[in-house]
């Protein structure tokens, strides 16, 4: 009797049709763990030459596929919103607060465009999400921060350092929570403020304390002292765990009428005095997650 030989095994990493690699030991049994996974993956590279890539794992159509590249138009926004940010952080520290804070403003109108945009287009990567985190940290957690802290708090000495680094911290805490938390929390609330809006929170203010020098400059010592208060609130809101509405279904909703006519009323306040309106809209805001979380317990 002749033992037959069982066929030999076809190699794990099969190219597929758009040239991204197929790794049957990840999706097929036996299944394997994320560090066997990865380094089949570097192996599977010859890394010949001076090379720009990235490689990484994705899920496709139920399969787990290892492509390569990334997607062009959600990242370039991102790119934008950090040197937004960037630019920020060099503005504050040459006394330029309006232009620093302008700067912040435009980083959280293309944070919240780049993911609409990968959204759209079906270019959603990891990549891109953890790239759109490190974006945010230097434009929401360390450009506030400075700023603050250029403006009003370098007085205070040491605790002006400590208070505006609470807000960087805080941010960062925030950044890596959301992160570790994707595809657990609904998606309709963010637990815990998100840091775009309090970096707006903070530069509201700046900018709020700018365009009124006339009166706030009267109380200057008082002034550094609730700024230091109000960036460690807005730091410590960003790692509570209150829950306030994302807006992320909403625009996929009818709603009646009034309501647009309520949004056209709150803009033509808000036209009146932008840094005023802007300030006590995320001020209602931030209020109304803290409101809603007492009224929940109670």
């Amino acid at each position: 009797m002749t033992n037959k030989q069982p066929p030999k095994s076809q190699s794990s990493n099969t190219p597929l049709n758009d040239g991204s690699i197929h790794d049957r030991a990840a999706t097929q049994p036996p299944f394997v763990d994320e560090h066997e996974f990865n380094i089949r993956l570097a192996d599977s590279d010859s890394y010949d030459g001076l090379t720009f890539e990235v490689i990484e794992a994705e899920v496709a159509e139920g399969k787990r596929v290892v492509s390569r590249g990334v997607y062009l138009a959600p990242n370039l926004i991102t790119t934008l919103s950090l040197l937004s940010g960037f630019y920020s952080i060099l503005a504050s520290t040459q006394g330029e607060f309006y232009k620093a804070s302008l700067a912040i403003f435009l980083s959280a109108i293309l944070d919240g465009a780049d993911g609409r945009v990968a959204r759209m287009l079906n270019a959603q990567s990891p990549f891109g999400e953890q790239y759109d985190s490190l974006a945010d940290m230097l434009a929401f957690g360390v450009a506030p921060a400075i700023l603050i802290y250029s403006f009003a708090l370098e007085p205070l000495g040491r605790i002006g350092l400590g208070c505006a680094f609470v807000f960087t911290a805080c941010g960062a805490f925030r950044l890596a929570r959301f992160n570790v938390q994707v595809g657990i929390v609904d998606k309709k609330y963010f637990v815990g403020l998100a840091s775009p809006l309090a970096a707006i929170l903070v530069t509201a203010a700046v900018m709020v304390a700018i365009d009124h020098n006339e009166w706030i400059g009267q109380y200057d010592t008082l002034v550094m002292f609730l700024f230091a208060a109000w960036v460690v609130t807005c730091g410590l809101l960003m790692v509570s765990n209150v829950k306030y509405y994302s807006f992320k279904e909403f625009d996929k909703k009818k709603v009646p009428f009034v309501v647009l006519i309520i949004g056209v009323l709150i803009m033509s306040i808000v036209l009146y005095d932008i840094p005023v309106g802007i300030l006590a809209i995320g001020v209602i805001y931030a209020l109304s997650g803290i409101f809603t979380t007492i009224k929940a317990k109670m």
